[in-house]
């Protein structure tokens, strides 16, 4: 974690299955991201898409309330394994994000996710 002025910057792992990654603030569902991204300075923000079967809401409910907020992170991963939903969020996020933030159609890369991890990344690396 960093401050960003008054605000901890933290990165945050969208997910309500996979095991979040070393550094990252977990969020299983909508309201806990959406909380997250109120609360912190967001510096990665990594989206599922498929939040569970009991879930109404999905990433794409992040990537709308992202536009309506006008909050962006400095970078986002889809890391969604349907293919037609990260094509869909890709291209309502790329449409609106502002200049100089980081979007990417895939998951984190490892050697990002072993620099978090070992404390070694910089915001300025990707």
């Amino acid at each position: 974690m960093n401050r960003k002025g008054n605000k901890i910057m933290i990165h945050v792992y969208l997910d309500d299955l996979r095991p979040c990654p070393q550094g990252f603030s977990l969020a299983r569902n909508v309201l806990e991201c959406q909380l997250l991204l109120d609360e912190f300075e967001v510096d990665i923000l990594s989206l599922d898409h498929d939040l569970g079967w009991t879930s109404a809401q999905t990433g794409m409910d992040v990537v709308i309330w992202l536009l309506q907020k006008r909050k962006f992170p400095r970078t986002i991963y889809i890391h969604t394994s349907s293919p037609s939903a990260c094509t869909a969020m890709f291209q309502m996020l790329y449409t609106a994000k502002p200049e100089g933030m980081g979007l990417y159609p895939n998951r984190i890369p490892d050697e990002v996710l072993i620099q978090i991890s070992q404390g070694t990344y910089r915001q300025d690396q990707e």
